[in-house]
């Protein structure tokens, strides 16, 4: 009897001091952080703040990197798994389609209040599933010396005066065909660098140029995407599109082998006067040997098309990296990660983490001007971002279907650009392509 008594008072200790050490356990939980990262090159800058933080707040962060074109798969193992990811990445709608059983409303956030443009957020009704940590943006780079030197020309063919003046296509148009026209006196080999079309490196056309005619219908019919694409402003591609070919460095008939590594070091070297790129493409033109074009000359235009609200028209600007925080992890996990990724953009030690270590403009109102990379195409993103006489291009080109649609369109763009295909067949097959795609998505 006395044992039974012994066992009964000692199951009731333990089970009275679980308890209490559940409850214990339980209100002292501060949740940890598992941040799956989609960028090999700043694996270790994302662990040094992972440690900082840590050190400074006692919650556990850790980052694990997938391999460079391993993110998805990747993503689905580690989901799978007892501790999965609280944090990870998103590529747009697209990519929010696969992932939207794992992604948290965010849209009571700090995060999400302080986004500067919400607009580019990934959303699903009125909630809030994808918030981007890092914007880009593309558009034409400019070289102003050598612009400069065209506009001083006594006999230009355009009444204006500067670079700055251009706000149109037709207006475009008029200046790079006359820059053409004197190439010589001005010591360049072409107005626009070589429209790249070498095998792998055609994405500036059947994806970035693209991108404005698809963000343009979908304005005009209110929508985030589309099962059939009308490709409703294929003209104000090709105004565009054929600027490019017929005055270039190189000759149409020539670009299949052109790099777009060939077009940069043509724009560095000062054998051309603009080029359609990123705020990326700045390493590729201070990197190249010999480069002549002096940091404050290089800035950016709107890639123009003929539409009736050109003037209007800011840069594209968007990104394919969005934050998005696990919704099947525990509440005190997803608290802890929006709370870590709240300080990575709120507190001065995780700003400056974000700007001089991980080198990312910022699409938070937190951010001062001073807190952004200071290369001369990330201020000219950061400038087009904040002049609200301007609306930016999104970049609607996440909603595209697959490599498959974009590799076809790339081979028919090249076959157009060579005169071996006609512009309405290169439409056609386009708008084919993207139904087809589309439909394959769904299946």
């Amino acid at each position: 009897m006395k044992i039974k008594k012994l066992v009964a008072l000692t199951l009731t200790g333990l089970l009275a001091l679980g308890v209490f050490t559940a409850c214990s356990s339980k209100k002292d939980d501060k949740g940890s952080v598992y941040y799956l990262n989609f960028k090999p090159e700043v694996a270790e800058q994302w662990e040094e703040i992972a440690k900082q933080y840590t050190e400074a707040t006692g919650v556990e962060v850790k980052v694990v990197t997938a391999a460079s074109g391993g993110y998805e798969s990747t993503l689905k193992s580690e989901v799978a798994k007892k501790n999965p990811p609280t944090l990870f990445q998103i590529n747009g709608p697209v990519g929010y389609q696969s992932w939207k059983d794992y992604c948290l409303d965010l849209s009571d956030t700090e995060l999400y209040k302080n986004l500067s443009d919400k607009g580019l957020a990934v959303t699903d009704g009125d909630g809030v599933y994808g918030i981007p940590y890092v914007v880009e943006g593309y558009g034409i780079i400019y070289n102003n010396a050598i612009m400069e030197e065209y506009f001083a020309l006594a006999d230009k063919a355009v009444s204006i005066s500067s670079a700055e003046e251009i706000k149109d296509f037709d207006t475009l148009k008029a200046v790079v065909e006359d820059m053409t026209a004197k190439k010589e006196v001005l010591g360049i080999e072409g107005a626009f660098s070589s429209t790249s079309f070498a095998p792998g490196e055609d994405w500036r056309w059947q994806t970035h140029l693209a991108n404005v005619p698809v963000y343009y219908e979908y304005q005009a019919d209110g929508v985030a995407d589309k099962n059939d694409l009308d490709f409703a402003y294929a003209e104000n591609y090709k105004n565009i599109f054929d600027l490019y070919l017929n005055n270039s460095v190189t000759a149409p008939g020539l670009i299949g082998s052109k790099t777009v590594e060939d077009s940069m070091a043509e724009f560095a070297l000062g054998k051309s006067a603009l080029v359609q790129n990123g705020n990326w493409g700045w390493g590729q033109i201070s990197g190249v040997t010999g480069n002549i074009v002096k940091e404050e000359d290089v800035r950016f235009l709107p890639i123009y098309t003929g539409m009736p609200d050109d003037q209007q028209q800011g840069l594209c600007i968007g990104t394919e990296n969005f934050f998005c925080v696990n919704s099947k992890v525990s509440e005190a996990d997803q608290k802890a990660t929006i709370d870590f990724v709240n300080w990575l953009t709120t507190s001065e030690e995780g700003k400056s983490y974000m700007t001089n270590d991980l080198g990312f403009i910022s699409p938070f109102s937190t951010f001062s001007e001073n807190e952004q990379p200071s290369d001369p195409l990330a201020l000219e993103i950061v400038k087009s971002m904040n002049d609200n006489s301007q609306v930016s291009v999104t970049w609607n080109f996440t909603t595209f279907p697959s490599q498959a649609f974009k590799d076809s369109f790339g081979a028919n763009l090249l076959q157009y650009a060579q005169g071996n295909k006609e512009w309405d067949a290169v439409v056609s097959e386009m708008k084919a392509d993207w139904a087809t795609e589309k439909a394959a998505m769904a299946e």
